[in-house]
């Protein structure tokens, strides 16, 4: 009977453990307010012109975590966390030398981390901000995240990370717009998203609204990830016909092109987060610019079920630009880096304002 009484305890007390940890994740759980304002960083003041070419290039960084030999418990694979610090100082430093090569004068970056269990604590706003003087810049904040203890053998922790946008111009009006997400217990690992949006002043008086956005991917529910989209078009349909140019950078974690699954593995099941991107739905005036992206059969991102290897992994492209209908896009070129540093490839716009 004492070993029966023993065992029922050590129960009751996991019992308690679990049900005190939900409490924690709930009481814990904040959204951040909608409508926010942002501190910007203003360390370039230029003014952007029309009738000239800039580049803008959006890049998912995958947190510095994700290398090619890299996979991600949530697709079925091995891990939670970056393996050291020091892999993912490799990881940025390569992201941050790929960006330096491309020269964009616009940046829109997702999943950077100011600090997290998952990517050793590293500051991964201050490393971009610290490498590229040149620009100004500002940091949405996605989520701040309770210490999440799952996987149980080596939990994937607490974070605090968002989206981060640089330009070689002065930034004005930076606001972050909260995305409606799951309010089921989902909540808990897809977590909070936004995007944010800046104001770029133009020689001529107007203004070149910039967008840095990143949908939700491990969602199920297509309710909430199309009440995203109306937000995010809601908000660049307004814009637009306040008189601004329009251009929307990020991860949208739907298929940009139609057909990636066929068009990279020869099958026609997809993930929930390579849906189709809703297409028709954008508002008048707007584009969604993936000219050339299917023919040069380059993706923007991997699955993280295995690490990378070519021919075997799941390939997609779901990153890229929608742009108003006043900014003229020249060219979109997905850059194939092999997954090197992150499960996303750059991808850069060369564009005009008319």
């Amino acid at each position: 009977m004492t070993l029966l009484y023993t065992l029922l305890a050590f129960i009751a007390l996991i019992l308690l453990i679990f049900i005190i940890y939900i409490a924690y994740l709930f009481t814990t759980y904040k959204r951040l307010p909608d409508t926010q304002n942002l501190k910007t960083e203003i360390r370039n003041t230029s003014k952007l012109k029309t009738n000239t070419s800039y580049r803008a290039l959006s890049f998912n960084i995958g947190y510095g975590a994700y290398s090619a030999d890299y996979s991600f418990f949530m697709e079925g694979g091995k891990s939670s966390r970056a393996y050291s610090p020091e892999a993912v100082k490799e990881n940025i430093n390569g992201q941050l030398q790929e960006i330096e090569s491309v020269n964009p004068d616009l940046i829109f970056l997702q999943e950077v981390d100011i600090r997290g269990h998952r990517s050793k604590m590293v500051n991964e706003v201050q490393f971009f901000n610290d490498n590229l003087p040149d620009y100004s810049s500002v940091f949405s904040q996605n989520y701040n995240s309770a210490y999440l203890f799952y996987p149980f053998t080596k939990p994937i922790g607490s974070a605090k990370s968002g989206i981060l946008t640089l330009a070689k111009a002065k930034l004005e009006d930076s606001i972050r717009y909260s995305l409606p997400i799951d309010t089921d217990f989902n909540k808990l690992m897809d977590l909070d998203r936004c995007f944010s949006a800046s104001k770029i002043p133009l020689e001529n008086g107007k203004y070149l609204q910039i967008v840095n956005t990143h949908v939700s991917a491990y969602s199920k529910n297509a309710e909430v990830k199309m009440e995203q989209f109306a937000k995010l078009f809601n908000f660049i349909d307004k814009s637009y016909q306040d008189g601004n140019y329009v251009i929307v950078g990020g991860d949208f974690n739907h298929d940009i092109i139609g057909n990636s699954p066929q068009l990279f593995n020869g099958t026609s099941e997809r993930e929930v987060w390579e849906q189709p991107f809703p297409i028709e739905d954008i508002p008048d005036g707007f584009t969604l610019f993936n000219e050339g992206l299917a023919e040069a059969v380059v993706p923007t991102a991997r699955g993280l079920n295995i690490p990378y290897k070519k021919g075997e992994s799941k390939l997609m492209i779901i990153d890229g630009f929608l742009i108003s209908n006043n900014v003229i896009a020249e060219s979109i070129h997905a850059i194939d880096l092999e997954f090197a540093h992150s499960d996303h490839n750059p991808v850069y716009m060369d564009f005009k304002l008319i």
